[in-house]
């Protein structure tokens, strides 16, 4: 497997979260690059997209505990959230988590891209998406 370079990455905002259906049980965000390109994400918890909806608002009163677990050991670590990269893996889509601080990195790989693209929400960190899903 050839590994994936940075430019093959390009920075996304969340221009919008909300739900594929009406009983809010999937969640659906859309991603938008500078130049308007844009990649739909959905096929994930509705409740992950509340938390999403409410960190991109600035609401941080609250969060899931098992984000709230993996601030406490980056906190403890001296770490911080440095950025999410987002890619496709099979038939889904995963994401990467690097942090960084107190001279040392530490890259989290494989998790729920839905759940990386909330913890960059939470901490206002940087999102990458691979440039391949804007092609789609």
């Amino acid at each position: 497997m050839a590994e994936t370079k940075i430019t093959d990455f390009v920075p996304v905002k969340v221009a919008e979260v909300g739900f594929a259906d009406e009983d809010g049980l999937e969640g659906l965000v859309l991603l938008k690059t500078s130049t308007d390109e844009s990649f739909t994400m959905r096929a994930f918890s509705g409740e992950t997209a509340m938390h999403m909806s409410r960190f991109d608002k600035g609401d941080r009163s609250s969060i899931p505990s098992v984000y709230n677990m993996i601030e406490e050991f980056a906190e403890k670590a001296g770490l911080h959230l440095a950025g999410v990269e987002v890619y496709p893996s099979g038939n889904v889509l995963r994401s990467d988590l690097q942090f960084a601080g107190r001279g040392k990195d530490m890259l989290l790989r494989g998790y729920r891209a839905s759940d990386g693209i909330a913890m960059a929400l939470f901490y206002d960190a940087p999102i990458l998406l691979q440039r391949s899903l804007l092609e789609r």
